[in-house]
Formats: structure tokens, C-alpha cells, sequence
């Protein structure tokens, strides 16, 4: 049975994935002919220094359904996916990874949800093929991010996501430079739900996601949707003047009580007092820092992302 009331569109960014554009299109193209609807595959280039885009054209002619972006220089991959979502025409937009670690073959039941009537559908990874100090240090930030900033996300690195048109459409018209798109889309959001999907292996090449790129991420969301670092800067700062405060009390009074030799031989301790006190300060300016750093980049209001060209359609 076709389905004419709802379209598709698949969005994935890339970055010089020429390896693995060819294995991901055998096994997603026939997953979503098996649909049964409209659909098109809206693949970004993202500035890539490999065969990525010329492959990409090459696929243009043999697969209908098939939309290639190509940005004017690399932006990364939150803006390769913004780009993908201003050229999108699906009443439902499915995001993944294009290197094979999300299966295509997951496709059917995100769309089942949206059948349901849900328009945000998140994912949560099962058996991850990841090592073992990836998969740990997911874990933890996991909890970490959703506590501070009550985003109840229990996977916020999966790629594989739904969103509705009405869910892509709130996030186009309210666009921040840095931020993390599943945790911003909560905000328009009705009726979301969470669905276990598989993972595996990257097919080829290497990840494009570093520990500090995922540092960086994880700042981004905290920085992005919460006050709490602030706040504990604030209680810290709080605590430690009260704490000074009742130091140097303790030591005129230790001073005026065992006289000027006593306090000769705490010359050291006051240094380590001191030197912590300054690691605080430089801290506390970091994060006041990024902070800072977010609204200026507001302000600018550059683009998030130049496209070069759009190319391709979907498939009825």
C-alpha cells in the first residue's frame, strides 16, 4: 500500500566519505522503496577533500530520489544538517550518520512512530560497537547533560533521529550559531518518544568526532540550555570566600596567640591557599568566558552555513 499523505526526506552531512557513500545507498535506497512512499535522500557535502562530491554527482544519475548540497567550504556537521533541513520538503525528516554505524534497515520503525502520531522520535543505542572508554565516557556525560540541563535525552550521541515538519520548521526560524539540534528540538516538540535502535561497526574510514570535539559538544549543550554552570561557580565562589574569610581569622588569631615565629613556618600553606584560590579564578573566567563567547557569536548573526548548490529531487 502507498502512503501519499506523508513525505520523507533523509538527511545526511558528510565529510569525506567517499568509502562509504556507495555501501550506505545499496542498502538505504531499497529500504525506503519498501516504504511504500514519497521520499528523497538529501545528502550535504560538507566541504570535503576527498572524492566525496564527485561521487555524490556521479550517484545524482542513478538515483532517483537522490538531492546533493554542496556547501561553499566546510562548516561542520551542525551546519551541514541545518543546510539539509532549509532544503528539506519531507512532512517527516529522518537524520543518521553515513558512515553504516546507524542501519538503514532502522528506517521503518522511526516511521512507524511518526504514524503513531509522535514528531520528535529519539534513539537510544543497543549493543554499540564502540570501545569501551567511548562508550563510558558517553555514558557518564549522558547523565551529566541531562542533569543539568533537564533534556531528557538518554542517548545524545545518536545521529539516528525523527522530526516532524512542525518540530524542523521552529528550529529553522530560531537559529543559534552553536547548539545541539536533538536537545533544541525538545523545545518544539509535542508528543516525543525514545525507541531502541542497533548500531554497528564503521564500515570504512576513520570518525570525524575527536575527544575534543566531543568535549566541545558536550560544553555546547551545557552552555546552551542551562544556567547551572554558573550557579555552581556561584555557590563555589560563595563558599570559598566564607572559607577565607574563617582562614584568616584563625591565622591572626593563631599569629597574636604563638607570635611572629609561627607564622614564618605557614608560608608554604598560604601559597597552596593562594594558588588554589587563583586555579579557581582562571576557571570561573573560562567559563564566564564561553559564555560571553556565545553572545557574541548571537549577536553577529552570521550565517550558519553558504550553500554552493542544490541538485537532484525527491522521488513520488
Amino acid at each position: 500500500m502507498v502512503d501519499k499523505n506523508n513525505t520523507l526526506s533523509v538527511v545526511i552531512p558528510m565529510y569525506n566519505e567517499e568509502v562509504n557513500i556507495r555501501p550506505l545507498f545499496d542498502r538505504l535506497f531499497p529500504v525506503l522503496d519498501g516504504l511504500g512512499m514519497p521520499y528523497e535522500v538529501v545528502c550535504i557535502n560538507d566541504g570535503s577533500k576527498d572524492r566525496t562530491l564527485e561521487i555524490l554527482e556521479d550517484e545524482l544519475g542513478r538515483r532517483p530520489g537522490l538531492v546533493v548540497i554542496n556547501l561553499a567550504r566546510n562548516f561542520g556537521q551542525h551546519a551541514a544538517v541545518m543546510a539539509g533541513f532549509s532544503q528539506s520538503k519531507g512532512d517527516w525528516i529522518i537524520t543518521m550518520d553515513a558512515d553504516l554505524q546507524n542501519p538503514p534497515e532502522e528506517i521503518p520503525n522511526i516511521v512507524e512512530q511518526f504514524r503513531k502520531g509522535h514528531d520528535l522520535i529519539g534513539t537510544i543505542r543497543k549493543g554499540r560497537k564502540d570501545t569501551f572508554f567511548r562508550k563510558f565516557a558517553s555514558r557518564v556525560t549522558n547523565r551529566i547533560v541531562a542533569k543539568i540541563s533537564g533534556i531528557e535525552l538518554h542517548d545524545f550521541g545518536c545521529m539516528l533521529r525523527g522530526y516532524s515538519r512542525q518540530v524542523v520548521e521552529g528550529i529553522l526560524e530560531n537559529p543559534e550559531y552553536r547548539t545541539f539540534i536533538p536537545a533544541l528540538a525538545t523545545f518544539f516538540a509535542k508528543s516525543p518518544v525514545e525507541i531502541t535502535v542497533g548500531h554497528e561497526e564503521r564500515a570504512a574510514g576513520e570518525s570525524k568526532y575527536s575527544l575534543i570535539k566531543l568535549f566541545s559538544l558536550q560544553l555546547d549543550l551545557m552552555t546552551g540550555f542551562s544556567m547551572w554552570p554558573l550557579r555552581i561557580l556561584f555557590a563555589v565562589g560563595t563558599f570559598m570566600a566564607i572559607s577565607s574569610l574563617a582562614g584568616a581569622a584563625l591565622i591572626i588569631m593563631l599569629r597574636l596567640y604563638y607570635g611572629p615565629g609561627w607564622a614564618a613556618q605557614g608560608v608554604f600553606t598560604l601559597f597552596a591557599v593562594l594558588f588554589f584560590v587563583i586555579g579557581c579564578q582562571f576557571f570561573a573566567l573560562g567559563l564566564l568566558g564561553e559564555y560571553i563567547g556565545r553572545i557574541f557569536q548571537a549577536v553577529r548573526k552570521r550565517p550558519t552555513f553558504i550553500l554552493g548548490w542544490v541538485r537532484g529531487q525527491g522521488k513520488q
